[in-house]
């Protein structure tokens, strides 16, 4: 194989004309860009340089593989720049995986402020319910997930998890129910209750049940929904009660009221998941920056 450290010496030789202003020009010695030269030489298999007078000539070999070396010059240079660009996130790529309930609220502001900041950064957001989108990050196939974790999940090598919110549930009722007269529910009045179930199995679930559990009781799920939207539908029309956090309730259902719950409150806890190797990337930390200031707010 050529070496392309070789090329370029051949390319300085034929540029200048000799051995001796080579040399000077590379900051080497005229014998050591002679053996340079002589090494590419045995590589290529050909003869790469003629004597003329004092100086030295290309011959067709070697005018080929200077044609090749200054390509390969300009390809690196070309190199060089994107990397800097990328490197300082003028430019790049950037995949977010996110679930549905944080998208107007979190993920929405922070893609405004990212693309003001960083306009020639590509954004690919993707809707990742009900899947657990960590494997994705861990795997390389997304740069930023946005995941409900608890505080005892284990920390997996390699990636960083920073915290967002704690968004907690409220107490969903229809309008008429009598515990929608009180300011504050406490979860063990709800033990009684016919239930609407608005989460798939896992992370988000969890919160609820685990609550449920200490409060003394299970919730008896009488119909189940995956979505915020339907589940106060069905509380609206009187088949029961749910918990839904408060970033699902921004679209507010006529027929609902919510309240806040205590002993103990469901919460559900937020966070962004990086790869530790990805935060060199300024753009991926403005991301994480927006998102923590979105949640603030």
């Amino acid at each position: 194989m050529l070496d392309v450290r070789r090329m370029q010496v051949l390319r300085a030789v034929v540029t200048s004309g000799s051995v001796t202003a080579a040399a000077a020009h590379l900051g080497y010695t005229p014998s050591a860009v002679s053996q340079q030269v002589a090494a590419l030489e045995k590589e290529a298999g050909i003869a790469l340089l003629e004597r003329v007078g004092r100086g030295v000539r290309p011959t067709a070999a070697g005018q080929l593989l200077v044609g090749h070396a200054a390509v390969i010059s300009q390809r690196v240079a070309e190199a060089e720049t994107a990397l800097a660009d990328l490197r300082t996130g003028r430019t790049g790529r950037l995949t977010v995986r996110y679930f549905a309930s944080v998208g107007p609220t979190l993920l929405a502001p922070a893609l405004a402020r990212l693309r003001r900041e960083h306009p020639g950064v590509a954004i690919d957001p993707k809707l990742t319910d009900p899947d657990d989108p960590l494997p994705e990050v861990e795997q390389g196939n997304a740069d930023l997930a946005i995941v409900v974790r608890r505080p005892s999940d284990e920390i997996r090598q390699g990636i960083r998890v920073v915290h967002l919110l704690d968004d907690a549930y409220q107490a969903v009722l229809p309008t008429e129910h009598p515990l929608a007269a009180q300011q504050v529910i406490d979860l063990a009045d709800l033990a009684g209750e016919p239930w609407v179930g608005s989460e798939p199995p896992g992370p988000c679930l969890e919160p609820i049940t685990d609550a449920c559990a200490a409060a003394g009781f299970s919730p008896d799920f009488v119909v189940r929904s995956e979505d915020y939207a339907t589940a106060q539908g069905f509380v609206a029309a009187g088949l029961g009660v749910s918990l839904i956090p408060r970033l699902g309730l921004g679209t507010r259902h006529p027929g609902v009221a919510t309240r806040p719950v205590r002993r103990p409150e469901p919460i559900r806890r937020i966070y962004a998941a990086v790869r530790e190797i990805s935060l060199a990337q300024p753009a991926l930390r403005a991301l994480i920056d927006a998102l923590m200031d979105a949640a603030k707010e």
